[in-house]
């Protein structure tokens, strides 16, 4: 044990902490890269770490080497914010610089026939410190992680109500999100097991290059995913949520922005159960029909903005025939009767009707589409006519 180290030898250390100190800023400075590049107060900091570690050697020794005192000893005033500044692998090269320095001078310091006791002394005490520092850093890793997953939290409930402030940015860039582009947001159904899936979704994320900020909120997982491709994302994701639809949000440019694409992904979610042949991967404006009928204004005005106002300007009877197509059950002939028209007039149009909105008549889901932007439309229209009849009465 340590504690048969002779009081002749303990006085010795004392006398010549303050050589062993010096020996052991020289074995820093002349074998470790890494200490010569550290800011000052890092610099420092490391130092007074060495000259505590070298005192707690001196007390280990006398007080027959309790272990507890080790890691309050030699760390204990250390800012904890010194494990982001070093690493383990050199806080333990620090380690191994101050027992050299000790090892050094067993010769000079060691009581006659103690060498071999003190050397082994010494060797022990190593083992001691730096299980100590791994400690040390697993603590503020888990520290250090629990305060990431809280102002993860923040960040995600922020973008969510549309928050893009000054002090969501700053919490966003402690987490990495500075400079990140594009951005879009992706909400599922939480997994059973939540917390093994939410860290499994962030592994994936990371290994594919995006930076990924996720919660749990209810029963609903929420991921943030923002870099190059990331439109990719949801592919590779998708699995990690629970059963049901896994709504994507518009791509953004920057995570301020993000409120916009986690508003249409929460309300596609939401009316996403609305169509029963909704994909597993499905797009927030994919769900447009959907989200009209769950009150969602945004959807609304996209679809008339997408669909009715550029049939209405394109002029050629565009709307007229999408209306009359629709209303006939998406018969050519009933079509062409009630236009006075050739089939294949009709076969031309739709095919404008296609050009113009992105939309297939002749699809069915389509269809569906195209019938309540025009019926939007219609209802908008009819509201301003009568808005403008008020006016005129007035």
């Amino acid at each position: 044990m340590a504690g048969r180290t002779s009081e002749a030898t303990i006085q010795v250390l004392e006398r010549s902490a303050g050589a062993l100190a010096t020996a052991a800023h020289q074995h820093l400075e002349t074998t470790l890269d890494w200490y010569r590049d550290l800011e000052p107060e890092d610099r420092s900091w490391v130092s007074l770490i060495a000259q505590a570690g070298i005192r707690s050697f001196i007390r280990w020794c006398r007080d027959e080497g309790r272990v507890e005192r080790v890691t309050a000893d030699v760390f204990g005033n250390a800012p904890r914010d010194l494990t982001r500044s070093i690493t383990l692998t050199q806080t333990l090269d620090l380690v191994r610089g101050v027992v050299d320095a000790v090892e050094g001078r067993v010769g000079d310091i060691a009581a006659p026939g103690e060498e071999a006791e003190l050397a082994l002394t010494v060797l022990r005490y190593s083992r001691e410190i730096a299980f100590a520092a791994a400690q040390l850093y697993a603590d503020a890793a888990e520290e250090r992680g629990a305060w990431d997953a809280r102002l993860e939290s923040l960040v995600v409930d922020a973008v969510l109500r549309g928050e893009a402030d000054d002090e969501v940015t700053l919490r966003a860039t402690a987490l990495g999100w500075a400079q990140t582009s594009p951005v879009l947001v992706v909400v599922g159904r939480s997994p059973e097991r939540a917390d093994v899936e939410v860290e499994a979704l962030r592994r994936t994320a990371t290994r594919a290059g995006w930076e990924p900020l996720i919660a749990v909120q209810g029963s609903r997982l929420v991921a943030i995913l923002g870099g190059e491709n990331v439109t990719q994302a949801p592919a590779l994701i998708a699995g990690h949520f629970g059963e049901g639809p896994v709504v994507v949000g518009p791509t953004v440019p920057r995570l301020f922005a993000a409120g916009r694409s986690a508003r249409a992904a929460l309300t596609g979610f939401q009316a996403a159960p609305a169509w029963d042949e909704a994909p597993r991967i499905v797009h927030a404006d994919d769900l447009l029909p959907e989200r009209v009928l769950i009150g969602d204004r945004p959807a609304r005005s996209q679809l008339v903005e997408r669909i009715h106002t550029p049939l209405s300007s394109a002029g050629g009877s565009l709307l007229e025939t999408a209306s009359a197509y629709l209303a006939s059950g998406r018969s050519l002939e009933a079509t062409a009767r009630a236009l006075f028209c050739h089939p294949n007039t009709v076969r031309y149009r739709l095919g404008r009707i296609a050009d113009v909105t992105g939309y297939d008549l002749t699809r069915p889901r389509d269809a569906h589409v195209v019938t309540i932007a025009l019926s939007l439309g219609r209802l908008l229209n009819s509201s301003r006519r009568w808005r403008t009849s008020q006016y005129s009465d007035e």
